[in-house]
């Protein structure tokens, strides 16, 4: 497989002074997906944005894991109450008019 849009996790691991293991616990909550390539472990350039907020929330704020969990549901949540709110104005200025 290519490992073009990958990135190694020990590199995260010393970019964000973090240990293999708060990678491997964010994988068991489910918050990262982690690939395996020949015998290397991976993580896909796309959730580079998702793992700074948790590496943040993790070092500046110290949230521990389950905390982090907590904090991304949440955020999703008021997410999709933001868009559904959105929606719903833009239906009612239809109803205005």
């Amino acid at each position: 497989m290519n490992t073009k849009n990958f990135i190694p996790l020990d590199k995260l691991c010393t970019h964000y002074k973090v240990e293999m293991s708060f990678f491997n616990n964010l994988k068991d909550i489910g918050l990262i997906e982690i690939k395996t390539i020949e015998h290397s472990q991976y993580i896909h350039q796309n959730e580079i944005y998702d793992i700074e907020k948790i590496v943040r929330m993790y070092h500046e704020l110290e949230v521990n894991i389950e905390g982090i969990d907590v904090v991304l549901n949440l955020l999703q949540k008021i997410e999709a109450l933001q868009n559904e709110l959105i929606s719903v104005k833009n239906r009612l200025r239809l109803y205005e008019n």
